[in-house]
């Protein structure tokens, strides 16, 4: 049940599931969002989207994979930072624990991450990845699954260090 933190390219990963930094009416967005999209087939992993909007922010949900390496894309809705006052910790937080119950539910033996909420969402780099390391580490105490952070820009990969 390792936990590894790397420096890539999250839609070119070999897992399982990958987790899509997803708005909450599962629309293709920019950065990770339209990144994951563009790689799956924007088409139809909108159509399977669709099918599942809207959630709720912190809740996740799973597609197909389509056209990437991954079978599954799990779409967590993350918080949109203000100034930590306002439940965002405790959204994000649910973000990667629901993210990880829907690759449990699925069969997945791993699963990779973006840093989610800390790109145009605003969330402090460091903040977010303090949060996203505690509960994926509260998750890996009771179940068997590889986890990876993928950290794809050079800032948030120095933070990491």
């Amino acid at each position: 049940m390792p936990f590894t933190i790397v420096h890539q390219d999250i839609t070119k990963m070999k897992v399982d599931a990958i987790v899509n930094a997803a708005n909450t009416d599962l629309a293709m967005g920019g950065g990770v969002c339209g990144a994951i999209f563009m790689a799956a087939g924007a088409t139809q992993l909108q159509a399977a989207c669709d099918k599942l909007a809207p959630i709720q922010t912190g809740e996740a949900v799973i597609t197909p994979g389509f056209r990437l390496p991954a079978k599954f894309v799990v779409h967590a809705a993350g918080p949109v930072y203000r100034d930590g006052k306002h439940g965002e910790e405790e959204q994000l937080r649910s973000c990667y624990q629901n993210s990880l119950k829907c690759a449990a539910e699925n069969k997945c033996g791993s699963i990779a991450f973006p840093l989610i909420s800390s790109g145009i969402y605003g969330y402090p780099k460091d903040e977010a990845l303090r949060v996203a390391t505690a509960a994926i580490g509260e998750f890996l105490i009771e179940r068997d699954i590889d986890v990876y952070l993928a950290l794809f820009n050079k800032a948030a990969f120095t933070v990491s260090e």
